[in-house]
């Protein structure tokens, strides 16, 4: 399979052309930095060791992958399917992290309201470990599509993975949009996303059955044109989503009801163009990224990342303190 490099600077490039930049190119690098506060890197030292071997995939028997990072077991891929991180475990309480559909693995691929079948994560994959211990993946979709989607899965300590979205166009693909989703154990049912509530200001809003089933947070006005596009109108499952305020960060989070761990995905705001979740307690207890939401001229590609992050004894504040402090 063909590789890339993640370099920031060239969130889209011709190809051959790996020169070319686009505008805020300066944001987004700050945004994919995301520093975490003194106390956040010595906690995740202290639990992980933060010994550069243990921040390593490693080859399973099945196709897939298995990681151990000192605080999260686990695997990626398990038997080649492309579900991203399943199994995962949080070794210092014993608490389960991911249902069977897995955390962090793309699910819709649309351009413009064109989606192309029924889910990623049902298509086959081809991938490998890089020489940091990363694992670059290849979707091979059973049918034909206008572009190469390909990741690499990256450990950037023990309690956070890094996601590296590239896609390279074949042709024209207006306002492709790679729809990010995880799926966690029930005992995180409450789901938060980071928006700009008309009476509070910026809060971490609980998902509300009384707000609706399915509820996504758009990062402004293009926003909900595209997820008002007919996009999410295509059989089988379409979905009629609730539209909350609007993000003040592509940001959102569960929170486990048996203990004080806290689930969060997040992206960069040039990035992401909404974050959404069912209600509390709806059986998905899932969350889900839009990611670039851009047209990608023929020829060339777009890259993304996305980051998940696994936190315990934190309030809202201490979330916000290991957002990205420039988007």
């Amino acid at each position: 399979m063909s590789s890339f490099q993640y370099d920031p600077r060239q969130k889209r490039c011709p190809r051959g052309n790996p020169a070319f930049q686009t505008q805020g190119v300066s944001a987004l690098c700050a945004a994919l930095a995301l520093c975490l506060t003194a106390s956040a890197i010595a906690e995740d030292r202290q639990a992980g060791d933060g010994d550069a071997e243990m921040l390593r995939f490693t080859a399973a028997d099945d196709g897939g992958y298995a990681f151990d990072t000192g605080v999260l077991t686990g695997r990626l891929n398990a038997g080649g399917r492309a579900l991203g991180l399943t199994g995962v475990v949080h070794q210092p309480t014993g608490r389960r992290l991911a249902a069977g559909l897995g955390l962090m693995h793309p699910y819709r691929i649309f351009s413009g309201n064109q989606r192309f079948g029924d889910g990623a994560r049902d298509w086959n994959t081809t991938s490998t470990i890089t020489a940091d211990g990363a694992v670059q993946v290849r979707w091979e979709p059973p049918f034909e599509v206008p572009f190469v989607l390909q990741a690499v899965y990256r450990w950037h300590d023990p309690t956070t993975l890094d996601v590296l979205f590239e896609v390279q166009a074949n042709e024209e693909l207006a306002t492709f949009e790679i729809f990010l989703a995880s799926y966690f154990e029930a005992g995180f049912a409450d789901p938060y996303v980071y928006v700009q509530d008309p009476e509070h200001g910026p809060t971490f809003l609980l998902g509300e059955r009384a707000r609706g089933h399915w509820l996504m947070a758009p990062r402004d006005e293009g926003a909900v044109t595209l997820i008002r596009d007919g996009r999410w109108e295509t059989h089988p499952h379409p979905v009629d989503w609730v539209l909350l305020p609007p993000l003040v960060q592509p940001v959102a989070l569960r929170r486990d009801r048996h203990s004080d761990l806290v689930a969060i995905v997040m992206a960069s705001r040039a990035d992401c163009f909404a974050v959404s979740t069912p209600f509390a307690g709806e059986t998905h207890y899932s969350l889900y990224l839009s990611l670039l939401g851009h047209d990608v001229p023929a020829g060339e590609r777009a890259r993304t990342q996305a980051r998940l992050k696994i936190a315990s004894g934190r309030d809202d504040q201490d979330v916000i303190r290991l957002l990205p402090q420039t988007l």
